[in-house]
Order: structure tokens, then sequence, then C-alpha cells
């Protein structure tokens, strides 16, 4: 992992990164093996209940949500197999203390050890910056901000606090199969390597359509609460509540936050390009029918489209891997796949679902989401990938082992799989292509100074404002 230590204080230590610098803060409580960690939870429901179901051999001190019946309610569908896994969780809930409020759990529970962040995207940030701050160890879903700014805001917590231990939760970066995609990328397997193409099924939530009207806020929903740090005053709508607000630009990141940390990571980590210098996102229609072309587009703009086309370009900048040369990345959602590139095979298919392709001087290989099923595409690399031996460690549990490599971490039993001093500048790399879309133009980027130099309007899409009582 020196290389990418290398690569992110080269590309993030400039004038940007230096700006927020962030003071180290008191240590937290000393763990070492076999001691249970202290875990509170932000975003109980959902992904944070999927993650938590793997961690139910810690202590769960803490449970922080703004809606308690759809937790419950998650105990008991069929989310969480084997069954087992949800009784033990709905246990484990059941002794922890329960907030509406992450700022009023920070305050009130001093006996937390680590925090596991699975809000929607807009929290991500202000929850992570608060609990570091603390002394605690988190854990943060993806995407692990919602803009660039908040991602070198953590890498400076990050950095200025070397004891806490920090993790995106994109687990693909713990599979087996992952890392030996990385392994024969990086020996040179398929030869240099100047194209990937990236693509993903999503959205599969509501999307390109405009916002819905306001209906009245359940009573069992915090909702004021929910809104957080979004600097809106939107109504209630089950249609960008909860699962869905993944679709709506004060709360989500739209397909390329959702899928990127899982898929863009493998050609990141493989090939260490730096940071882009050049990003470009074409899409469909703006939602409520505006178009690219149109002059008069919806001011301000609420949700994503339905479909994108992001291209990235790479350099040979002093951050990049020696000798990795120039490289383009294309990532496509909404269902499209990449054009079948010359000797791609004719009984091949490229997974619906998601997946990466590489093409290189000597074959292809290709993967679906998460690094999962590795196909090598060429003569003799099967025989030549058998030499290639391996070189990254391999992650207890793999896959699966995700979390718990966040808590064996703590523990000192196990190194961390990703945290934030590789994850900001793969999220940054990932939110750079929404930077390019709500600019919607090219953009030119230098990655030392975190600054588009094109087009300085741009420049307002790499950071937020908060509404008042929730600033970063």
């Amino acid at each position: 992992m020196a290389q990418i230590h290398h690569l992110t204080r080269r590309s993030l230590l400039g004038a940007g990164a230096a700006a927020i610098a962030a003071p180290a803060f008191a240590a937290g409580r000393k763990l070492g093996p076999g001691d249970k960690v202290n875990l509170a939870v932000i975003g109980a429901g959902g992904q944070g209940a999927a993650n938590m179901a793997k961690l139910t051999g810690e202590n769960i001190v803490a449970a922080c949500d703004v809606d308690f019946d759809r937790v419950a309610r998650g105990m008991l569908d069929n989310h969480f197999e084997p069954n087992p896994l949800r009784t033990v969780l709905k246990a484990a809930y059941a002794k922890a203390n329960r907030y509406t409020d992450y700022r009023r759990m920070f305050d009130a529970q001093k006996d937390i050890d680590a925090v596991v962040i699975a809000t929607p995207d807009h929290h991500h940030a202000v929850a992570a910056r608060m609990a570091m701050e603390r002394g605690l160890h988190v854990y943060v879903q993806k995407p692990l901000t919602y803009t660039v700014e908040e991602g070198r805001k953590l890498l400076g917590l990050a950095r200025a606090n070397p004891g806490l231990v920090t993790q995106m939760g994109n687990q693909g970066h713990s599979g087996d199969d992952g890392r030996r995609v990385v392994e024969l990328i990086r020996g040179g397997l398929i030869g240099k390597v100047r194209e990937v193409h990236v693509w993903t099924n999503r959205p599969v939530w509501p999307q390109g359509v405009a916002r819905p009207a306001a209906v009245p806020t359940p009573a069992n929903i915090d909702w004021q609460t929910w809104l957080g740090p979004a600097d809106v005053d939107w109504g209630y709508n089950p249609d960008y509540a909860h699962f869905n607000w993944r679709g709506w630009i004060p709360f989500g990141c739209g397909a390329l936050g959702d899928m990127g940390a899982h898929l863009i990571d493998f050609p990141v980590w493989a090939l260490e390009p730096g940071l882009p210098t050049k990003v470009e996102t074409r899409h469909s229609r703006w939602p409520g029918g505006a178009s690219l072309w149109d002059t008069k587009r919806p001011n301000p703009i609420e949700g994503f489209p339905l479909a994108c086309v992001t291209h990235y370009e790479f350099g040979n900048a002093p951050e990049a891997r020696k000798g990795g040369g120039p490289l383009r990345m294309t990532w496509y959602d909404g269902g499209i796949l990449p054009p079948t590139p010359p000797g791609f095979p004719a009984n091949l298919t490229m997974s619906p679902d998601g997946g990466v392709l590489f093409v290189g001087a000597r074959g292809m290989l290709m993967h679906e989401t998460y690094g999962e099923k590795p196909v090598l595409i060429g003569d003799g690399l099967e025989e030549r990938a058998k030499k290639i031996p391996q070189s990254l460690p391999r992650i207890h549990g793999g896959l699966q082992g995700h979390e718990t490599n966040f808590v064996r971490a703590i523990r000192g039993e196990e190194k961390i799989s990703c945290p934030f001093e590789y994850a900001v500048p793969l999220n940054e790399t990932m939110i750079l292509g929404i930077v390019a879309l709500k600019a919607d133009r090219p953009i030119e980027y230098d990655g030392a100074s975190g600054r588009v130099t094109n087009a300085p309007d741009a420049n307002q899409y790499l950071g937020r404002t908060y509404r008042k009582g929730w600033e970063l």
C-alpha cells in the first residue's frame, strides 16, 4: 500500500488540503486483541442494519435513527439472512440507547469507541467529523462524502489523528476476487492499460423525474433531523425519503455516488493513475424536461438525470504510478453498456447489473460488481496468470468481512482494508464526475490545489452550503 499512500500525499497535500488541516484531538479508549468494541450506529435501519448484523459480537451501545418504526420493520423482512442474524441484531438494538439526533448522542454518551455511519449521503461528512473530533473510529458508508471539500476535511482529520481507524463501506475492497484482479493488472498480465469501461444498472430508484409534491410527514419520522445539513426546505415525500433519496441532488449523489466507490475502486487501485485531469459528463434530459442543449434549465436542478456517461482522463501527473502513463476511463449508468471493443468474444456478455472492463495491450480483463467473477480475454492469459504471485494481504472473511475488518483493526488484529488515506482520493475521483454533471461542460482539474481551472463557476460544486446548526 506504500504507493497508494504516496499518491494521496502528493495529490492532496497541496494548498487546498493544507488550508483545511486539522489539529489532533483526545484519543479514545485503547483496545487490544479480544476486547469488545463499544459501537454506535447512525442510520440504524436499511444499510446500517445490514452492516450492524455482522457486528453483533461487539457491544452495540447506541443506535441513532429518525424512524425507529422502520428500523423495527427491517428486523422482520428478508434482508438479513439467515434468520438468526435478524434475531440477534434485534436483541442488540433493544439493549442499546436510542437517539434521533446524532448530535445529542455524541453529547450524551461517552462510552462509544467507534461509529458506523449509514445515513443518506448528505449527512456522512458532518457525522464523521463530529465522531472523529471526539476520538472515535469511523466506518462510513459510500460515497464517503457528498463533496470534494468534505473528503479533504476528513482526510485532514485522519492524518492529524493517526490512531483513529477509518473505513469506507465499499466491501469489494476486502474481497478475494477484487484483490486478485489488482494483482493481475499490476503484474502486467494484459499489458499496458490505457482504456477502462465501468458500468452499472443504477438507478433502481425514482430518478430523472420532477420533484413530487409534499405530503404530511408520518408521525414516527423526525423530518427536520432527516433533512439535517441539506440547505433546502423540502416537505416530506416517500419518493425521496429512505432508499429513494439517492436520486435527489440535496441528499444523494446519484448512480455514480451509489456504485462508483465499488466499481471505480479497482481501476484506481490497480492502475494508480492519480486524480483525473479532465472530466466530462454527458446525460439524458434533466428532470422536468430540460436537455443539455436548453438555455433555460430548471434552476435550481433538484434531481439527477436518468442516465449519464462520464469520461475521465488521467495524465502523467506526478502522483501517478511510475510508468502508468495516460488513461481514459468511462463510466456508464442508467443501464447503458459500453461499446464492444475489438477482440471481445462474440459469445461473452457484459453483466447488465454492472462491471469493469480493462482493455490492455495484450488482452482484456472483465469482472462484475465488487470485483467478483473476473474473466480473462486473450490467448495464453490463464497460464500467465498462474505465474503472477499473490502480493496483497487477504482480509479475513473476504467480501463479507469488511465490517469485522473494521473492529479487528481497532483491536490491532488486522490492518484496515480501505482507510480514508486511500478512500478520499477514490471518492474525489467519483465526485468529480458529479461536479462535471452539474457544470454541464468538460472540466479541467488540478488535483494538487483541488480546483477546476478552466471553468471557475464549477468550483462551487466542490463544496456546498449547510443548514444552520449542521455546519461542517
